[in-house]
């Protein structure tokens, strides 16, 4: 016996890379626009002898403000570090059990990685060729339903009847509707939580609220769960949040009216991306998030494109996975930055 049988391996998940350069960075889907600005003002007349205390271990104010705009009860929200955090303390707390955990093939890349840490078994769903779910997939027996919708790194949102066929199906098992790019596309399941007590509704504030660098997720579900979430974080970290993010959250979520001006602005931008490279030979599927998952004109494989790209100082990404590897992931900027990236394009593709 040696130290390595006592310590736990796993292949970790592999962020989209964040380059020290001046770039045009397109490969993480943030937010190209700051802030609101009443974020700014928040920070500034914020008491920063406040940073020596613990914060509030209930995030009274950030939650109160999120249950205020999505018109919930504040003991049906649950807040953490970014929706990464959420999602794996949904992982840890709902599927505990001895069968498999479903999500699809084609997906968010952390769930197979919280799965493998947390030592909880899982099974992949193949999309169809359109890649779509198919709902009958998810009726068999499981511990547990992840999806991701709109979905990543496809861009694709199912609709709010698949949802529910998918809940119909499971109402002894709790599912987790990842929705971080909700706000720029397709139907919210938020609706659904008062009518199914076995479903999650998770949100970032990373994308649509550009927030990434504040690290704020949240998720809605019924009180009996939300409290089961709770009781697990307080036996993990009770201080989750830190003081100018819960300061900095309950500002951009107060500001609606900025939230709405980028969501727009951003989906206007994507819209005339979408044009642009559909008339230059790229083939992709309706987005509802703030990316386009493209596939490149067959003499430009994708691989080649990612590196060209590269060279000019435009970040994109590539998976080199089954069934994707022929596709980019191209995140929407402001117009100048994809109008670089469209020129940029047509010059490699000739």
């Amino acid at each position: 016996m040696s130290i390595e049988d006592n310590i736990r391996k796993v292949i970790p998940y592999v962020p989209g890379e964040q380059p020290k350069d001046k770039v045009i960075k397109l490969n993480t889907n943030e937010c190209p626009y700051p802030p609101s600005p009443r974020v700014f003002e928040a920070l500034k007349d914020m008491d920063w002898e406040r940073l020596r205390l613990y914060p509030d271990p209930l995030m009274s104010e950030l939650i109160e403000s999120i249950a205020g705009y999505y018109g919930v009860k504040t003991t049906e929200v649950f807040a953490g570090v970014g929706s990464d955090d959420v999602l794996s303390m949904c992982f840890l707390t709902f599927f505990a059990g001895d069968r498999p955990v479903l999500f699809p093939d084609i997906t968010y890349s952390f769930y197979d990685v919280w799965a493998d840490v947390y030592r909880i078994p899982y099974e992949t769903k193949k999309l169809d060729e359109d890649f779509m779910i198919k709902a009958e997939d998810y009726y068999a027996a499981n511990g547990g339903v992840v999806i991701a919708n709109p979905n990543a790194p496809t861009g694709i949102g199912e609709s709010l009847d698949l949802i529910k066929d998918i809940l119909d199906h499971n109402r002894d098992s709790v599912v987790i509707v990842d929705e971080a790019y909700i706000d720029f596309g397709a139907d919210s399941a938020l609706p659904l939580i008062s009518e199914y007590d076995n479903l999650i509704v998770v949100r970032t504030m990373s994308k649509s609220r550009a927030m990434a660098g504040m690290r704020i997720g949240y998720c809605f579900g019924n009180e009996k769960l939300i409290k089961y979430l709770n009781d697990v974080k307080y036996s993990v970290n009770s201080y989750t949040l830190n003081i100018p993010s819960i300061v900095a959250g309950k500002a951009a979520m107060e500001d609606r009216e900025y939230f709405e001006t980028i969501v727009s602005r951003i989906v206007k931008t994507r819209e005339k991306t979408a044009k642009a490279l559909a008339d230059s030979g790229f083939e992709f599927f309706f987005s509802d998030t703030n990316f386009l998952f493209v596939k490149p004109p067959e003499q430009c494989p994708a691989s080649y494109l990612f590196e060209k790209l590269r060279e000019k100082g435009i970040y994109v990404r590539y998976f080199n996975k089954d069934r994707i590897k022929d596709r980019l992931r191209i995140t929407i900027g402001t117009d100048e930055e994809m109008d670089a990236l469209t020129d940029a394009l047509k010059e490699i593709t000739g």
